[in-house]
């Protein structure tokens, strides 16, 4: 069983020795239309990634068409008048580029990378499913069979992420964070196009667009080029999601979950603060540096003690994304190794975050931590796709990239003291939630799935 997070922590991709450069030479303007464009500049190599965000993503559905902002991303690839169902990403992979998209809980991306000279031609084909979307009933029918079974495939028939779902369903009772991103079965079978229609008229609009291009390119021409072919398309009323502020926990929730597994797990998820206001939220900075030092490298405390020492457990993952839209949960999971039983290896990880509230942590461990997000940055910057990513998921949290310098002095000035404060004032009984897998026994003999997946 292996855990992965879409991003490794907020800490990992924005401290680093270059932060304060990289956020200065990033450049942006707006359309008149409202549309965002913004650059930044990387001659490194003739390549250019181009991503076009859209702030909307799963919190923004509503009971019954959960799911919906995800299938409208793979039907964004079903063609236009001017380009047939599946000519897009052919052209991009003719050009030598390749293209995907992906759909979160508070946005969805679309991007391409490509040499740096065909990057006009990645925007002319944006622009046109941007206002020229052709939704067919029987695109629609075909596509929504193929989700359902991503689903399957990546939900119901993987144990962790089926654990995780339940968990998030137990931890929010309103907040829209609380179903999946890929949606509940039921409201997949009951979608008609019309929902996926009405999805891309309500939010797929410039006005509530981002254009990110990281490359070999000049920031003018750039410019120029995001005006002739997005600066004509017209604007729709964006009306913003109702809040939905999610009720003060009062106590211990708990769920346990039965599926076929070849090992059980335990999921402990707090609720904790999440980044609104860069100057105000301080305790987000010491928990992004408390969850570094609990499973942030190899010799970090939860597998440095759990796995390799005390060997009661076989992995062992903590996971904290500040920037969100919603509120944040500070998740540590585990699978038990030998005889270990889950009430242990839950005390067990608990006790982990006990023990730096009585103590603290050391000035040279503080250090030693610190080194080594510095050490993940300088590397992570060869990419100028996690750049990018970088850039979106700061301007679509409202952080905004522009903060990001302010952000890297915060972190850079987390105290141990500061840990210790955090460690001890959000992992209390009131606001956990623990997710338990229970494992029922494997079916060897199912066969695998024959549709191929996008993403």
């Amino acid at each position: 069983m292996k855990f992965q997070n879409i991003l490794t922590g907020f800490l990992f991709f924005v401290l680093g020795v270059h932060g304060t450069l990289y956020a200065q030479e990033a450049r942006d303007i707006t359309l008149e239309n409202g549309m965002k464009i913004i650059v930044r500049e990387d001659s490194r190599s003739p390549v250019v990634v181009h991503m076009v965000w859209y702030r909307t993503g799963s919190m923004d559905e509503t009971s019954g068409t959960t799911g919906v902002a995800h299938v409208l991303e793979h039907m964004m690839f079903k063609g236009t008048e001017k380009h047939g169902q599946g000519e897009f990403s052919r052209i991009v992979a003719s050009l030598g580029g390749r293209d995907n998209a992906f759909t979160g809980r508070d946005y969805t991306a679309y991007f391409q990378q490509i040499q740096s000279g065909q990057l006009e031609r990645m925007m002319e084909l944006e622009a046109d499913r941007m206002k020229n979307l052709r939704l067919t009933a029987e695109a629609f029918s075909r596509e929504i069979q193929v989700v359902m079974e991503e689903r399957r495939l990546r939900t119901e028939d993987q144990p962790a992420s089926l654990l995780d779902e339940a968990v998030h369903a137990v931890a929010f009772m309103a907040h829209p964070y609380r179903w999946p991103v890929i949606g509940w079965m039921n409201d997949l079978e009951n979608m008609t196009v019309f929902d996926a229609e009405n999805w891309y008229k309500r939010w797929y609009t410039p006005n509530n667009a981002t254009m990110i291009v990281v490359g070999d390119v000049k920031a003018e021409t750039v410019f120029a080029q995001a005006k002739k072919h997005f600066g004509n398309i017209s604007t729709r009323e964006v009306i913003p999601t109702r809040p939905q502020t999610e009720p003060t926990q009062k106590g211990m929730r708990r769920i346990t979950v039965r599926a076929p597994a070849e090992n059980p797990m335990v999921l402990l998820a707090f609720k904790v603060p999440t980044l609104q206001n860069i100057e105000q939220d301080q305790d987000v900075y010491a928990l992004d540096v408390l969850s570094a030092i609990l499973d942030g490298y190899d010799n970090a405390r939860l597998p440095a003690k759990l796995v390799r020492r005390d060997r009661v457990a076989s992995e062992v993952a903590v996971d904290y994304d500040a920037p969100s839209r919603g509120p944040a949960l500070f998740t540590l999971a585990a699978v038990p190794l030998g005889k270990t039983e889950m009430p242990e290896l839950e005390k067990r990880l608990r006790a982990e975050i006990v023990q730096i509230a009585k103590e603290g942590v050391s000035q040279a461990e503080l250090e030693r931590v610190k080194m080594q997000i510095i050490s993940s940055q300088i590397y992570k910057r060869d990419s100028i796709f996690g750049q990018a990513m970088e850039i979106g998921v700061l301007e679509m949290t409202g952080v905004g990239y522009r903060n990001m310098g302010r952000v890297i002095e915060k972190l850079k000035g987390v105290t141990a003291q500061d840990v210790q404060s955090v460690a001890t004032r959000y992992f209390g009984d009131e606001a956990l939630t623990v997710g338990i897998l229970v494992p029922l026994p494997l079916d060897h003999a199912k066969k695998p799935s024959q549709l191929q997946l996008r993403h």
